[in-house]
């Protein structure tokens, strides 16, 4: 049970809203430049879905996919996190180029908080740009707006004040680069939880020593911080050295240790990492890092 946070069935298909083929559980497809034609870029549909028991006063959890990545991509991981009670958003946004593409190699030590910032805000000075609209969190305002006129009687604006996300009704949670968003997120803002997978390694210097934004105070507490990598990871020690910055209590992060499973599609490099979020034999370990919304 969630009890630390603020928290607080079915939305119908119309204008901007369009159920995914094939969807075995009530689900929805929301296109970002429908919600905000300031989107230009980066319009892969997000993917919103309510559990069962999801319909009332539960937190929403919003999962931010990887470099490259789309919010269907994650369907298996955001179908067990509905069946915890909870409201889903998969969230798009301008997700290329990833962090540890352009940091790392930059003397600035500051350059990986300045890219999430502009990714998470559209605002700052960065080796990246992005409008101000096809923000992580303009993007998310905008989409909850959306869902608030075209379905009133599921009341979305209870995840809005003033035209922005209401932070502490939200649970913020992705992989690899939408990992390290959730996780700035959730360093400037009091989260109802947070829940990474398997990132950031946000790095800096030579000896690539976590980035110094990780280690700066946070707006959530470390009890709302859960968090896990696979043992297997190319990157596994920058992740722990991350998660160790971030102060992340050590009994909420969970080493996934499957070996890849025979049916595995893709071609990734780094296949432990893209499989944290697909293999549903890590779903007692998912229900765990999210627990079930309040009141169930």
């Amino acid at each position: 049970m969630i009890r630390a946070c603020a928290v607080l069935g079915f939305v119908s298909a119309a204008l901007a809203l369009a159920p995914p083929a094939g969807a075995r559980s009530p689900a929805y497809e929301l296109q970002p430049s429908k919600a905000d034609p300031g989107v230009r870029a980066f319009d892969d549909p997000s993917y919103a879905l309510i559990g069962a028991g999801g319909g009332g006063d539960v937190p929403l959890v919003v999962f931010l996919p990887g470099t490259g990545g789309k919010p269907r991509g994650g369907a298996a991981l955001l179908s067990v996190i509905a069946g915890q009670g909870y409201r889903v958003i998969g969230l798009g946004y301008d997700d290329t180029p990833a962090v540890a593409q352009v940091c790392p190699a930059d003397p600035d030590p500051d350059c990986s908080e300045s890219f999430r910032r502009m990714r998470v805000d559209g605002a700052g000075h960065a080796v990246v740009s992005n409008p101000p609209a096809e923000a992580i969190t303009a993007r998310l305002a905008a989409q909850l707006a959306m869902l608030a006129r075209t379905a009133p009687n599921e009341h979305w604006e209870r995840y809005l004040a003033d035209g922005q996300p209401r932070w502490d009704r939200i649970v913020v949670s992705g992989l690899s680069q939408g990992a390290g968003m959730a996780a700035y997120i959730a360093k400037h803002h009091a989260v109802c939880r947070v829940v990474l997978f398997s990132s950031p390694w946000d790095v800096t210097g030579p000896d690539h020593h976590p980035a110094p934004w990780l280690s700066q105070p946070s707006q959530t507490p470390p009890d709302r911080w859960w968090a896990e990598y696979h043992a297997k990871e190319n990157t596994a020690g920058l992740i722990r050295a991350a998660y160790a910055a971030l102060q992340i209590p050590p009994d909420h992060i969970r080493v996934f240790t499957q070996d890849i499973p025979s049916d595995f599609r893709g071609n990734s490099p780094n296949p432990y990492h893209v499989n944290t979020i697909r293999d549903l034999r890590y779903a007692p370990d998912w229900r765990i890092m999210f627990g079930r919304a309040t009141g169930q």
